[in-house]
């Protein structure tokens, strides 16, 4: 991918749209056959949103550095605060079909509690993918110079654990604490297969965004920033 503005006005486009649509499809829950002790697994319809997310910011990052990537961080969510907004203001409004507002609410009714743990999810997760991705990538450059083909070093490493991260604090406030699964016994259960399906599919996800990370990466000069340079007298 070309350093230009018209790319990176895409890949933000993309990682924008991604995150605002997390918080519409949060809700409904993905039911899957894979056995697990206990019952099977599941997983937040947003796992694949999330997905797109921090493959852009890590082609951010990549390409553009690291203050664009946190930049694009700060940006989305902002974005998501108005889009959250929005949705609850609609709620609000008069409807003129009784039905269309219950289906409203009904789907979307419950938005405060996933958007609110959205927030606090993606704030952790997408600043500590940032800051990993070019943590382990200037380690590994310092005593490689010149290793772009270890891209996906720092690319599986930030989003990984980052994705670990989300996971924990998504599930946690939105189905644990929001929805009361953490309090019900019963639920309890459902609320660890929720995690540990939502992590897994996260992983698999992960892995898979290897590939098109590396090919819109490809043409990125892997260089070591100017105080490891300087640090490492290798160099």
């Amino acid at each position: 991918m070309k350093k230009t503005e018209k790319a990176l006005v895409a890949l933000s486009m993309t990682f924008c749209t991604a995150l605002v649509l997390s918080n519409v499809v949060a809700a409904k829950v993905v039911a899957t056959d894979i056995p697990f002790p206990g019952g099977r697994l599941a997983f937040p319809g947003a796992v694949f949103c999330y997905a797109i997310t921090f493959l852009a910011t890590d082609i951010v990052g990549e390409v553009w550095g690291r203050r664009e990537a946190s930049t694009l961080v700060v940006w989305g969510f902002v974005a998501q605060l108005c889009a959250s907004a929005l949705l609850l203001f609609t709620q609000m409004l008069p409807a003129a079909d009784p039905e269309v507002q219950g289906a409203y609410e009904r789907l979307l009714g419950q938005n405060w509690i996933f958007a609110g743990a959205s927030l606090a999810a993606y704030a952790a997760s997408q600043s500590w993918d940032v800051f990993a991705f070019h943590r382990i990538r200037d380690g590994v450059l310092a005593r490689h110079p010149g290793a772009n083909g270890l891209r996906w070093i720092w690319n599986n490493a930030s989003t990984m654990t980052s994705q670990m991260l989300d996971t924990g604090i998504f599930v946690g406030l939105a189905f644990g604490l929001g929805m009361g699964w953490a309090f019900d016994a019963r639920m309890r259960r459902e609320l660890l297969l929720l995690a540990i399906g939502q992590y897994a599919v996260k992983l698999a996800l992960a892995a898979l965004d290897t590939i098109p990370f590396m090919l819109l990466t490809r043409g990125s000069a892997a260089r070591v920033p100017r105080r490891n340079v300087a640090r490492d007298g290798r160099l």
